[in-house]
């Protein structure tokens, strides 16, 4: 099977006040049709910038990039402004974190829906408002006639979301991009929100590309996962494949740190002590080694590669877990 994504060697940094921030470093994966990628890390991992970075929402005049993203063995790095903003709702589209300001607030959802089928797709407006109907049963909202004419300040957090969800598959896109969907919404949606994302990918044929901070939630609704650190993935394979043998310290840690039910009442959970380190900063040696209970002198010296561990598991260590030297 052709690949539908290909991002090789993906590099971005930022100007800032106080230097160069380097937030993606040399990143390189891919995503087949219909597959699913979870990418998870810590908050300043890099993780947003990578998803945005891959479908080129980043802006020339803030992010310096460099490096290849193919879509269909096409280009896009490569695209005007104009003919990449076709691509988007049709072959690429994202739901970001918080819809409350991704949603226009004063425009009402019916025409927040119809938007894209009137123009990607060409659509009358009687067909788009129709589509916009579909649209919203797809996603499980109820009296969707009624929804359509109501502004966002007067649904729930999960039925917002459910709307951001709908604009977002309004063109049938090949890839969907999920950026921490779920962090505004207390659990029980929160799960809702997840199931309702596999369930229509699986529908659509959709790839899809899940970014959060929590490795639970991406452990039963990705084919693979890819974990970040300091700008670098670390450590990527598929789903069964990374929990069962993690290589990673750092994902390891991430896993340690995921609340049980088994845990007694009042036990202070597992944290990862320290930060990440400073990302206008030259690095020196592995990014996780001031943090890591195992790292050696060379650890702190040396920058450690990403090794083919087999099964399309890779990661970056010079002392993997699990694995005897």
């Amino acid at each position: 099977m052709s690949e539908l994504l290909q991002v090789n060697n993906l590099d971005v940094r930022f100007d800032t006040a106080r230097g160069l921030l380097h937030a993606v470093k040399d990143v390189s994966f891919t995503l087949q049709p219909g597959e699913s990628l979870g990418i998870v890390g810590e908050s300043g991992s890099g993780k947003t910038v990578l998803s945005r970075a891959t479908m080129g929402l980043l802006t020339m005049s803030t992010a310096k990039k460099s490096g290849s993203v193919k879509l269909n063995d096409l280009e896009i790095t490569q695209l005007s402004r104009s003919d990449l903003r076709a691509k988007w709702g049709t072959e690429m589209a994202i739901i970001f974190q918080d819809p409350m300001t991704a949603l226009n607030p004063v425009r009402r959802i019916g025409d927040q829906i119809a938007e894209g089928p009137r123009i990607r797709l060409g659509m009358s407006k009687k067909d788009a408002k129709q589509r916009a109907i579909e649209l919203l049963k797809m996603v499980q909202i109820a009296e969707p006639e009624k929804v359509l004419k109501k502004f966002p300040l007067q649904l729930s957090g999960g039925m917002r979301q459910r709307v951001m969800i709908a604009i977002a598959i309004a063109c049938n896109p090949k890839i969907l991009f999920a950026d921490e969907p779920t962090t505004a919404l207390d659990v029980t949606v929160q799960a809702q929100i997840l199931e309702l994302i596999s369930s229509l990918r699986t529908q659509l044929n959709m790839a899809l590309i899940l970014v959060t901070h929590d490795l639970g939630v991406v452990a039963g609704h990705t084919d693979k996962i890819a974990v970040m650190y300091a700008g670098e993935i670390v450590e990527i394979a598929p789903t069964k494949e990374l929990f069962s043998n993690v290589r990673m310290p750092y994902t390891e840690a991430l896993l340690n740190s995921i609340p049980r039910i088994s845990n007694e009442s009042g036990v202070r959970l597992p944290v990862i002590e320290g930060r990440l380190p400073d990302p206008t900063l030259p690095q020196t040696g592995c990014g996780f080694s001031a943090r890591c209970k195992y790292a050696t002198e060379k650890c702190h010296t040396e920058r450690p590669p990403l090794v083919d561990g087999g099964s399309g598991h890779m990661y970056r260590c010079f002392f993997p877990l699990g694995v005897n030297k």
